[in-house]
């Protein structure tokens, strides 16, 4: 939780951070009130599971009538972890009742539990009608706290617990007295793991990111028939560009210039002529892209992201640049969407800013291609009949074998280096 248990919060104020498979999402309040925790730090939580509720900062008067049921609200709001739909609303008639009960004397249902009542057994989830059937409850007796009164499992369980300790609610009628039923055991927080002492060790939950990225590499190893093939590029020219004419490029700008805007153009050209790296399969099927959506390794401290630059085909060397800064900043502060993290093309991935000389890349399924930068490092080649020194680049290209030939993989790295070596050409397009 990113605020602490008992704090104040204002409407749409990010209460608590998320953490999926793929990004880090905040959680916002949905009114203002006084949070109360339902989960702890860490804890694992699915689509429908309460984290938390927000309750009125203050006690309020109680109401002396009954508003009409569109302006009702359940006492508290809770806060779940669900991107589900808001269920249909409800008819403030109440429906047949489904078997007789017993008159019980009981206050008047409150608005939440009257909508409670007449939901069908299809709304509730399964572990709440499971509860509910286990303990032969009667769904109009529960309070749901969830959305539209909807009943959650936690509002079952602290129902069996008030039957426990209160006993059955006294009946007008004789003839009938329930049985309390046995209250359910809450789930017990999983226990922190600790090593042995004097072990040496730390142990540390894998976050969920880190899992996906593992499952993720994996996949690509078993699915894929993974090939890399290399080159090597003269960064002379590029880098004249650069110094000639960065300065006057960020005032006109607004954004630096660097080198991946250079590799993205000059992949995006190579791409036109080998398309088969900006394709996917689908079963049986090749699924050939049209546009290119590139995909930019980024490093975090949760681990490597990888964002992705929508229609990069479409946009100039100053747009590419200010969408790759964005994203990355984004990426840095956990604030990434779902929606930017999907539906990438082609990938690369600059292993240089760390100082690798060279590696080999993991496809990011279900691409075909993926393109490793590498750090520039000044060292003698032959020019001609001399030997010269100039900065160079060791670049790999990994590629699924099962969609790219090895004719086309290469091709595809010398026209980045031919483009690179020269950079006239990406402005003429030749």
């Amino acid at each position: 939780m990113a605020k602490p248990d008992g704090a104040t919060v204002r409407t749409d104020e990010p209460i608590a951070v998320l953490e999926t498979d793929k990004a880090a999402v905040e959680i916002a309040a949905s009114s203002p009130g006084v949070l109360k925790h339902a989960r702890a730090t860490g804890e694992t939580v699915h689509v429908g599971d309460v984290l938390a509720r927000i309750e009125p900062a203050a006690a309020g008067a109680p109401a002396s009538a009954t508003p009409p049921p569109a302006t009702l609200k359940p006492a508290s709001t809770p806060v779940a972890a669900s991107r589900a739909p808001s269920p249909p609303a409800t008819s403030p008639s109440p429906p047949p009742a489904r078997r007789a009960e017993p008159p019980v004397s009981r206050p008047a249902p409150a608005a939440s539990e009257k909508v409670a009542a007449s939901t069908t057994e299809s709304t509730f989830g399964p572990a709440v009608q499971r509860l509910i059937e286990e303990h032969g409850l009667d769904p109009a007796t529960i309070t749901g706290s969830g959305r539209g009164g909807r009943v959650l499992k936690e509002d079952v369980l602290r129902h069996l617990e008030e039957v426990a300790s209160n006993g059955p609610p006294a009946a007008t009628s004789p003839t009938a007295t329930p049985t309390p039923p046995t209250p359910a055991p809450k789930p017990a927080a999983p226990a922190p793991r600790a090593s042995a002492p004097g072990s040496g060790e730390r142990v540390v939950p894998m976050s969920r990111i880190r899992l996906r990225i593992a499952e993720r590499l994996v996949q690509a190893q078993h699915t894929a028939a993974i090939l890399t093939t290399f080159n090597e590029i003269d960064m002379t020219a590029v880098m004249d560009a650069r110094a000639r004419w960065k300065d006057a490029f960020e005032k006109t700008h607004g954004v630096k210039l660097g080198f991946m805007s250079f590799f993205a153009r000059a992949c995006i050209v190579a791409l036109r002529e080998i398309p088969e790296l900006n394709a996917e399969i689908r079963g049986t099927d090749l699924v050939y892209h049209d546009a290119v959506h590139l995909g930019v390794a980024v490093g975090t401290e949760r681990g490597l992201i990888v964002p992705v630059v929508r229609d990069a085909h479409d946009l100039s060397f100053a747009d590419i640049e200010r969408e790759i800064g964005r994203l990355a900043e984004r990426a840095r502060e956990n604030r990434l969407s779902l929606d930017e993290l999907a539906g990438g093309t082609f990938t690369i991935s600059n292993g240089g800013v760390y100082g690798s000389l060279l590696s080999t890349p993991i496809l990011n399924p279900p691409q075909s291609g993926i393109l490793g930068m590498h750090k520039i490092e000044r060292r003698p080649i032959a020019a001609g009949d001399q030997v010269v020194i100039r900065p160079m680049m060791y670049v790999a290209l990994s590629y699924d074998h099962r969609i790219v030939d090895g004719e086309q993989a290469v091709t595809f790295l010398v026209r980045v280096k031919e483009r690179l070596e020269d950079p006239e050409r990406m402005l003429l397009e030749v």
